[in-house]
């Protein structure tokens, strides 16, 4: 090393570290720079951090300097450590990660090298090269050389003493010796022909124990041409050939000039795998490539698609057109191209060519197999059944296993083995094309499809990923998409050294700033994602292929890039108009197979899609696959998430260029397809019942026996929260195809019934009676079957919660069925025997209410039930996460707590439609005294309980904010009440930033929204009521602004419209006056945040730097790892910008419906028959009344009810319409009754 250390830059690094301990490493470290030290050696060393440089890279910089030398652990085995697959070496006492920065400092090592390579090249340039170019002119060159040469024999002659008694036999020593030399002469005699003395740009040389080494490097001085690495241990010998390239010729052996500079071989791998050669001249364009491979491959969708290849940091490139290779591909001998989809389109009907999307599958599974394409362990396993159907065709159980055990489709394929079999057993008959179709029809409704990240932060430092995908630039927060900048929002996209800029046009930026500004990794990272959002504009956007850029005469200004191919609307012409005559094509793997398939290039038929299941007898029960994304909104703002986008869940007929197969895939459906076959559905749960109870209280009602949801997300058939595309408010889709059957005549929905309105009275009880046993066999049966199968909640709670709920269930039981038996025998035409007693209610309403009166000690224990679930959570972690995971499963609709709350708020229904009946029903009907006498019974029992409903509210919803909120502890106190929650813009210094803001009867805190992959608010500040005047603001330009003026703090909100405004100014105003007026003293306030706190505004994007904690929830919970509900009242009331009180929460208390409407399709005149449940303000769609779960949910804030209008076209009756900007839907009532309830 003394002799070379001039000459090179010398980073020292222990391998092996994992044979040494922890004691053993830093000895050796500090013995390692002692000797460096004391033999004077000269090593690289980091170069000091600036001033002015980010206090995280300053940080980083210090931790490599206290590192050196680098310890680091090499291995290339995979392991599956803590359910995952790493890469490391397994020992009995544990796994030893190579990239696990508690194990070694080989990220360490690999951040220097990237971070600072830049440095090493210009020491390099600047310091040993030209120290070497002033030696050699002294000396002259031959001189050099020999000399050179007698170092290296120095060198070899030292090494041999270090390892006395090590090597093999003597024939191995000498074998070992020859190679060397020749191989040291051979990198001499190279190095004699370059102006430079040489330029292997990384040797490892040993020291200490084999298991020091130094990487010498030589950046910047010319090619790498090798590594040479020496091993002490048995067998000794010299190392294989890099991916950087070690000359393969015979020692003294060259190619002439000429021969190198004719030919320029370049190795292309496509998306099946196999590795093609093409010849092309050194200095050529990448077009000419492009072409080569376009004709090879008699591709005509050509566009689609493009080379990419990896830069030095690793990183995919696509290959420009109109540039040299060799001034794009370093060392393009060695490298390996591959073929890739380069734009994916929104809808695969718009691929013409069969071959373009069988290849646009082949992408699909190299990124299922390359982890790009996320989602849910169900939808990869449906994904890789189709793939499997296109390979070896109709399902062979024996062949699967033996196909699956080869190949390898998903990275833990093992894991969902039995999933991919069930899933392809379905697709019995479906050809390879509708394979193909299928793949792409699934993975298009993914928010992970077609999307590259390009790792970049926001101007306060946040992580966040940027992509490009059709409709714009989109941003993550890790695999979550929190933002989308359409194009028609988007003025100018540039980018500064390593900064990407974003203009956005005037009109639409709205409270944030006309520029948007990401910093990426470096500038070469940032013009390669500036390049690739140019090319996706101009292919999506355009209609015709841009011209070239003018050429400046003397100085050019700005990037000459352009994109150079065609846009899609071109494509899309040339191969519908062009005449182009489609060839056969022979998939990769039918070579396999016993013949080979002539595959026509008509658009395939579709096979039973996911929304199809939802109307089959085969359907995936329990949970039918939901559908998505959605269009964004042209009308929402660029910084927001389009709330419709997400929460719209009916979705209209197919596209034009899908009419040919979804007719098609109509007419197989009616003709029955095969391979489908019908199993009936398991039963529910086993109830483990608690003791002293009788097994009938447990049992689910008759019209419930469905199949249960898994206790597990994985387990349910539907796209999780990172493919459904649906932002922030999760709704799974219905399609024209999902629901029930399609209704073009009156009969099914308007049959023959009385028109008594009593009798519509009783069937809306019925209706209501079938909704709320469901919401009871969410705790009697799911929950029950949940926290009996894990143990985890404690014996004395599991017999107050169920002793409670248990009798009021079984009550209601019977109570359904003598309501469903009256309602069949009401509905039977009338005669002399069937008429009379039949046709009313009163005689089954008055005993139910009596005996409902005799629960009441059940009903009032629910407030200590909720009480004890409360704490106990808090003090189990098990049952803790027991509790969030079962309330993300599809039968848990509404939070968990809020089923606590039916059975009281069911009386209070029960009290509302005795009194309908009464004021319709004369004083000498043959009904009324019943129903009297039925109103006065619930009416003494509503009575008694409403301080207890009121209590059991407020209690509720405390806790379900207490568990929303990040940042704030303690929220739940006697005395605190809940008045009003919503969203208002605060004023800050960077304008008016959304903010969501939480009013109680002592407190008013805002928050903002948390962006760390959780759906949660974080606390942002705290005004007590005690003090606060609030006053309206005409001063500032922003309409329907206030001023809240607290003890500390002033702060200046706008709400969305006036009434807004004064809905807020008026709860504000009463709440400070009754805080003022009160002689209690008030509740403690919320702890875990400073009242003085000045928040911290977000810039454009709306991005909330958090720190680790906030990420992971301050009491430890799932919330940073699964995805929330996303139709809670606080999301609604986000993305719709609006606010909901107590007394609204009331009133929807007392306006829950259930019953069958009819939805319109958008695009056409059938209408669409669902069962519809409204409550806590949210429409949710089932198919049937007996369904566990629903299939979409709609939430209502915002939208405006009214009559349809004659302008639109509907000549139906009792049709209404629900409107909100421009979304709009029509819903058909079975009565005038129902119409207007």
């Amino acid at each position: 090393m003394k002799a070379i250390h001039n000459k090179v830059n010398i980073v020292p690094v222990i391998a092996k570290a994992d044979t040494l301990t922890l004691k053993e490493r830093e000895r050796l470290k500090k013995r390692i720079l002692d000797e460096i030290e004391e033999h004077n050696i000269k090593i690289y060393h980091l170069p000091d951090a600036e001033s002015d440089e980010d206090e995280d890279f300053k940080e980083q910089t210090r931790l490599l300097k206290a590192s050196i030398p680098f310890s680091v652990v090499g291995s290339n085995q995979l392991i599956e450590a803590k359910g995952k697959k790493v890469r490391g070496r397994l020992y009995p006492w544990g796994v030893v990660e190579v990239e696990n920065p508690e194990h070694n400092d080989f990220l360490k090592l690999r951040t220097m090298l990237i971070t600072h390579m830049q440095d090493l090249q210009e020491v390099t340039q600047d310091l040993h090269y030209e120290n070497f170019r002033s030696e050699r002119l002294k000396r002259g060159g031959r001189k050099v050389e020999n000399e050179d040469m007698n170092k290296d024999q120095i060198l070899l002659e030292k090494e041999a003493e270090l390892r006395p008694g090590r090597s093999g036999t003597t024939c191995e020593k000498t074998l070992l010796d020859t190679k060397k030399n020749t191989f040291l002469m051979n990198a001499t005699s190279q190095l004699s022909i370059r102006s430079l003395e040489g330029c292997p740009s990384t040797f490892t040389i040993p020291a200490w124990q084999a298991r020091i080494f130094f990487i010498f490097d030589r950046g910047g001085m010319g090619e790498i041409e090798g590594t040479y690495r020496v091993l002490q241990s048995a067998g000794i010998r010299l190392s294989t050939q890099t991916p950087m390239g070690v000359s393969t010729l015979e020692p003294g052996q060259t190619l002439s000039p000429r021969m190198q500079e004719k030919h320029l071989h370049i190795r292309v791998k496509l998306l099946d795998n196999t590795v093609e050669i093409f010849d092309t001249e050194p200095k050529c364009a990448g077009q000419l490539l492009l072409m080569q491979v376009w004709k090879r491959l008699n591709l005509i969708e050509c566009d689609y698609f493009g080379l990419e290849f990896q830069n030095v940091q690793s990183h995919w490139i696509w290959l420009e057109p109109m540039k040299p290779i060799i001034r794009q591909v370093r060392r393009p001998k060695n490298a390996v191209l591959r073929l890739a989809v380069k734009f994916f389109p929104p809808d695969p009907g718009q691929l013409q060519e069969e071959y373009t999307r069988y290849l646009f599958a082949l992408q699909l599974k190299r990124d299922l197999q390359e982890e790009r394409l996320a989602c849910t362990a169900t939808t990869a396993a449906l994904l890789t059944s189709h793939l499997l159907q296109a390979e070896i065709g109709d399902y062979d159980e024996t062949l699967d296993r033996e196909h699956l055990k080869a190949h390898e489709y998903l990275p833990s394929q093992e894991c969902c083995l039995e999933k991919i079999l069930d899933f392809h057993q379905r697709h019995m008959g479906q050809t390879p094309a509708e394979s193909d179709f299928q793949v792409l029809e699934i993975a298009r409704k993914l928010e992970m499809y077609g999307i590259r990240f390009h790792t970049a932060s926001d101007r306060e430092g946040t992580k966040i990923n940027l992509a490009v995908s059709h409709m714009g630039v989109l941003v993550f927060q890790g695999t979550t998409k929190i933002n989308t900048f359409n194009w028609s929002k988007v003025r100018k996209l540039s980018f500064k050294r390593k900064r990407f800029l974003i203009k956005l046009h005037p009109e639409v930026h709205g409270p944030y700033q006309d520029t948007l500004e990401f910093l990426l990794g470096s500038r070469d990272e940032c013009k390669n994602f500036w390049k690739i959002c140019v090319e996706y504009h101009t292919f999506f956007r355009l209609l015709d292929q841009p011209k070239p850029k003018a050429k400046a005469v003397f100085f050019s200004r700005g990037s000459s890039f352009r994109y150079s191919g065609r846009t899609q609307k071109q494509l899309a012409e040339y191969v519908r108009d062009g005449g182009v005559r489609r060839t056969p094509y022979e998939r990769w793997h039918s070579k396999t197979q016993a013949s080979l398939r002539a595959l026509t290039a008509d658009l395939p038929k579709q096979s039973i899609s996911l929304a199809e299941g939802l109307r089959t007898s085969a359907s995936l029960s329990p949970a039918n696959v939901s559908l998505g994304p959605f269009p964004s909104s042209p009308g929402s703002p660029p910084g927001l998430p389009s709330f419709e986008d997400s929460s719209s869940p009916l979705v209209d007929p197919p596209a034009p260029d899908a009419k040919r197969a979804a007719s098609e895939r109509s007419r197989r459906a009616a003709a029955g397809s095969p391979g489908l076959p019908s199993a009936p559905p398991p039963g529910p749960p086993e109830p483990q019942l608690v003791p002293g109870l009788s097994v009938d209280g447990a049992q689910p009602s008759s019209s419930s026996q469905r199949s249960p949801p898994s206790l597990h997300p994985l387990l349910q058939v539907t796209l999780g929260p990172a493919e459904q595309g649906l932002g922030p408010l999760l709704s799974p889709a219905l399609s024209e195809a999902a629901g029930a059957q399609t209704q073009d005549q009156e009969e099914p929905l308007h049959k023959l019934m009385p028109e008594d309105e009593a009798y519509f009275i009783a069937k809306e009880i019925l209706a209501t009676e079938r909704t709320y046993l469901k919401d009871l066999e969410v705790l009697t049966v799911w929950f029950r079957s949940a926290v009996a199968k894990e143990g985890a909640m404690p014996a004395a709670l599991m017999t107050l919660l169920f002793s409670s709920i248990d009798p009021v269930y079984k009550f209601h039981r019977g109570f359904l069925r003598e309501v469903e038996h009256r309602l069949a025998l009401w509905e039977v035409p009338p005669s002399t025997h069937t008429r009379g007693d039949h046709q009313r209610i009163g005689d089954i309403l008055l005993p139910a209410m009596r005996q409902l009166k005799e629960l009441t000690s059940y009903f009032q224990r629910h407030d200590e039930v909720l009480t004890e679930l409360d704490k106990a959570t808090k003090r189990c972690r098990k049952l803790e996460l027991l509790y969030k995971e079962f309330e993300l499963q599809k039968v848990c609709y509404l939070p968990l707590s809020a089923f606590l709350l039916k059975p009281l708020q069911r009386l209070v229904r029960y009290r509302l439609l005795l009194s309908r009946l009464c004021q319709h029903h004369p004083p000498g009907h043959r009904d009324h005294a019943d129903c009297r006498d039925a109103l006065k019974a619930i009416t003494e029992v509503t009575t008694a309980l409403q301080h207890s409903l009121t209590r059991l509210e407020n209690l509720q919803k405390l806790m379900e904010l207490q568990r929303e909120l990040v940042g704030v502890d303690s929220l739940v106190a006697p005395g605190r009440e809940f008045i009003r929650e919503g969203c208002l813009h605060k004023l800050t210094k960077k304008g008016l930033q959304q903010r969501m803001f939480f009013l109680f009867s002592d407190v008013l805190l805002y928050t903002s929204k948390s962006v760390a992959g959780t759906s949660h608010f974080r606390i942002r500040g705290l005004l007590p009521l005690r003090g606060m005047l609030v006053e309206s603001e005409s001063e500032w330009a922003a309409p329907h602004c206030f001023t809240i003026y607290a003890a500390q703090k002033t702060v200046v909100v706008a709400a969305s419209t006036r009434q807004e405004r004064e809905k807020w100014m008026l709860d504000l105003n009463a709440a400070i006056q009754a805080a003022r007026s009160s002689s209690t003293p008030s509740p403690e306030l919320p702890g875990g945040i400073l009242c003085t706190q000045a928040p911290r505004s977000s810039d454009e994007t709306s991005l909330e730097q958090e720190s680790e904690d906030d990420a992971r929830g301050t009491r430890g919970s799932l919330e940073g790892q699964v995805q929330h509900r996303a139709n809670t009242m606080m999301h609604v009331c986000w993305y719709r910008n609006t606010s909901v009180s107590r007394a609204d929460h009331s009133a929807a208390v007392e306006n829950q419906l259930s019953g069958y409407l009819l939805r319109k399709f958008k695009n056409g005149d059938g209408w669409q028959k669902l069962w519809v449940v409204f409550t806590n303000f949210c429409l949710f769609f089932y198919k049937t009344h007996q369904d566990d779960h629903p299939l979409a949910s709609l939430p209502l804030l915002g939208y405006s009810v009214s009559v349809a209008p004659e302008v639109d076209g509907i000549h139906k009756d009792y049709v209404f319409k629900l409107q909100f900007k421009s979304h709009v839907y029509f819903f058909r009532a079975e009565s005038k009754y129902t119409f207007e309830r």
